[in-house]
Formats: C-alpha cells, sequence, structure tokens
C-alpha cells in the first residue's frame, strides 16, 4: 500500500552532485525502511543505502559510504539521496523501494526483500 515515483536524475561530469528524490503515497509512509537500489547495464540490481522510518538508522553500501547520504521528511512523504563525489561506476538506474517494517530498522539489503518499488530514474556519470 505505498507509491513510490523517483526524480532528480541527470546526467553530471565526474565529481559532481545529484539529489535524486522519492516521493511516496499510501497508508503509513513512516512504517516503513526505505532503500535505494541501482542496476547498470548487464549487472545485477545492487543496493545503495537504506534509511528506518524514523530516520535514525541508516544503511550504505561500501562503495557509496561518506559519498552518498540517505535522508527522509516525513512531513513531504520523500526520501532523498544525496549523491557527492559522483564516480563513472556510479551509472547506473537508481531506484526507491520500501519493505512494512515495524521495529525502526535497516536490516534489509537484497532486492528482493522490498515489494514495492519505484520506476528508476538514470544517472550518467561521464569522465
Amino acid at each position: 500500500q505505498v507509491q513510490l515515483v523517483e526524480s532528480g536524475g541527470g546526467l553530471v561530469q565526474a565529481g559532481g552532485s545529484l539529489r535524486l528524490s522519492c516521493a511516496a503515497s499510501g497508508r503509513t509512509f513512516s512504517s516503513y525502511c526505505m532503500g535505494w537500489f541501482r542496476q547498470a547495464p548487464g549487472k545485477e540490481r545492487e543496493f545503495v543505502a537504506a534509511i528506518s522510518w524514523s530516520g535514525g538508522s541508516t544503511a550504505y553500501a561500501d562503495s557509496v559510504k561518506g559519498r552518498f547520504t540517505i535522508s527522509r521528511d516525513s512531513a513531504k512523504n520523500t526520501v532523498y539521496l544525496q549523491m557527492n563525489s559522483l564516480k563513472p561506476e556510479d551509472t547506473a538506474v537508481y531506484y526507491c523501494a520500501a519493505v512494512r517494517d515495524y521495529y525502526d530498522r535497516t536490516y534489509y539489503r537484497e532486492a528482493y526483500e522490498y515489494p514495492y518499488w519505484g520506476q528508476g530514474t538514470q544517472v550518467t556519470v561521464s569522465s
């Protein structure tokens, strides 16, 4: 019972920044752990970051730790992914995802654990 729509993707030079947004609607936005995944051509969808429903807990893939920041604004029912120091290897379609959670945690790291997905937004980083 949640719908997700990503936006904010685009073409950026290496070293640049982008902020992705995920607008959520549904029964209770605050009861979902929200995640970001990405998928490059010919590769499996991989975990990028997650945030608990309270925003008090976050998790990041090692490949983006220190460069990306996930956050959420409950008043706007929106999750963000601030991406700094972008590299060409960050090029992928980025997806917002949600999983129902009752314990304000970020235990979910695999794509199959997330029942709800947005349509994706393309991020291309040029060298």
